[in-house]
């Protein structure tokens, strides 16, 4: 089955979606799935199964780094943060996804929508 225009466009933006939600703060990829979700009032979903090797990219990138927390009565996770390498990635990608969104929104005609 030929992949969805939506599922493109969220494969071309799910590196700046994830280094957004670690801007603040560390996350578990499992919170990453759910702030995704919420904060797109359920346009976006992405499954555990391939946010995992997304975030292990990123890593491997040096864009963001992992370790493992184990807390009392719950599972072991590892949460991720954002390097001083992925704040300079983020931020380019923040100015190229706005150069890219204007455009398309003049050449689609929903500029002001």
């Amino acid at each position: 089955m030929a992949p969805t225009v939506e599922n493109e466009w969220k494969k071309g933006s799910a590196e700046l979606l994830i280094l957004s939600l670690l801007e603040n703060q560390p996350r578990h990829g499992y919170d990453i799935a759910g702030l995704i979700e919420t904060r797109s009032q359920g346009t976006l979903h992405f499954h555990v199964a391939s946010l995992y090797p997304l975030l292990y990219r990123l890593e491997k990138r040096g864009w963001i780094q992992g370790r493992w927390v184990e807390k009392p009565d719950q599972r072991r996770r590892r949460y991720y943060r954002l390097t001083a390498e992925g704040q300079r990635v983020l931020a380019l990608q923040r100015r190229k996804w706005q150069e890219f969104a204007g455009a398309v929104s003049r050449i689609a005609g929903v500029e002001n929508a």
